[in-house]
């Protein structure tokens, strides 16, 4: 594609992201909501005028990667240790029950193949951190206790999925688990986490004091940026997705960070403010691309919609992906209306469920019905998890 029709695209995305959102939120609904629907709408689903491509996805990978810098930014890290227990228990149910419930559903009472059973189990597992974050931000809720708990059992539920993905390659390829392998994974994001904090403070206070010394803060947003990029390089140098490693360079340079054993790295309260200063018009321009791409990937056109088939597939993964998603929030305590807000943030599938679905469709393991069946239940829990959300949120 020649590079002055990727300008006419991005300048058809940006606009068309910013009106149709701003529209949405002034009808009551999330914003987030309508970027997506801009991206079906000139996407393959409806009037196919701007394909996905390589371009646009790099693009819409940098702004979710600020979006989740943002966030970490603004993440409260000591309510976050405090949720540590919920948020895994929140993660683990919400990773394990999908996985096993969307197999033993497939395999025995729909009578897939066992791979096909299994591939479907772990598609349901995904869930889309960016989407999730960006509608509780938008609700003004990332402050509570519930929102909290959804951010740290999203961050591992991303995590777990990269392992079931690693898991689910080499079970279709060779017939078999290789579980050291798997081990060395989770050691090496474990790893990851431990020492990226320290690694992003120093960086830190290298940036603050360099532009102290050059005596410009031009220098901050460049090298800020610049940091963001390196620590969603060494997350997938781990083994572990992007987007985590820019929400850990994140939480680490918030003025809330601090470490016991290094007080001296403590981010100072002048230095949050220019990091956050320098991030926010970019994840503003960034960010709306990303979820224009979610819209974009889906394909409605391929979904036999008269086919019975398809209806009785589709009905009862759906009920699984919701139900599996939504239990959940009941593993912790909480109001009636934490634990289903807190379930319901785990719902949608978004871009994650579509990396396991064309993983699928490219692997030979689902068929044209089957793919078809996995974007509507994607495309299905994305699309609704923002407006229940939006409910279940009001006071």
């Amino acid at each position: 594609m020649e590079t002055h029709t990727i300008f006419l695209h991005l300048a058809i995305i940006l606009f068309l992201a910013r009106i149709i959102g701003d529209s949405f939120g002034r009808l009551g609904f999330p914003p987030v909501l309508g970027e997506i629907l801009v991206g079906v709408i000139l996407g393959q689903s409806a009037l196919g005028i701007i394909p996905p491509n390589e371009v646009l996805k790099l693009i819409a990978e940098i702004g979710v990667i600020l979006l989740l810098f943002h966030i970490g930014l603004e993440a409260d890290i000591s309510q976050l240790k405090r949720v540590g227990f919920s948020a895994f228990a929140v993660a683990l149910v919400g990773a394990l029950t999908p996985m096993f419930l969307g197999t033993l559903v497939s395999y025995y009472l729909l009578e897939l193949p066992f791979t096909v059973s299994l591939f479907i189990g772990g598609t349901l597992t995904a869930t889309s951190i960016g989407i999730t974050v960006r509608v509780l931000d938008d609700l003004g809720k990332m402050k509570e206790r519930f929102a909290q708990i959804v951010l740290g059992a999203a961050v591992l539920d991303d995590i777990f999925g990269v392992i079931v993905l690693a898991g689910l390659y080499e079970f279709s390829k060779e017939g078999l688990v290789h579980f050291d392998a798997l081990t060395m994974l989770v050691l090496y994001i474990a790893s990851f986490f431990i020492f990226s904090p320290i690694l992003a403070q120093i960086m830190g206070r290298l940036i603050n004091l360099l532009s102290k010394r050059l005596g410009t803060e031009d220098f901050i947003p460049p090298t800020v940026v610049a940091t963001v990029f390196l620590f969603a390089y060494l997350a997938h140098e781990v083994g572990s997705p992007e987007i985590l490693g820019a929400f850990t360079a994140g939480l680490a340079l918030s003025r809330r960070f601090a470490l016991p054993f290094a007080m001296f790295l403590k981010t100072d309260e002048k230095m949050a403010h220019k990091v956050e200063h320098t991030i926010m018009p970019l994840m503003w321009v960034m960010t709306p691309i990303f979820f224009v791409y979610v819209g974009l990937q889906l394909n409605l056109k391929a979904i036999d919609f008269t086919s019975p088939k398809f209806w009785l597939l589709s009905l009862l993964i759906l009920l699984v992906a919701v139900v599996s998603k939504v239990i959940s929030g009941f593993f912790v305590r909480g109001s009636m209306r934490e634990k289903l807000l807190i379930g319901f943030s785990m719902l949608p599938r978004g871009e994650v469920g579509l990396i396991f679905a064309e993983f699928g469709r490219q692997g030979g393991i689902y068929d044209h019905t089957l793919y078809a069946v996995v974007i509507f239940v994607v495309a299905v829990t994305t699309l609704i998890a923002p407006l229940l959300l939006k409910v279940l949120a009001r006071e």
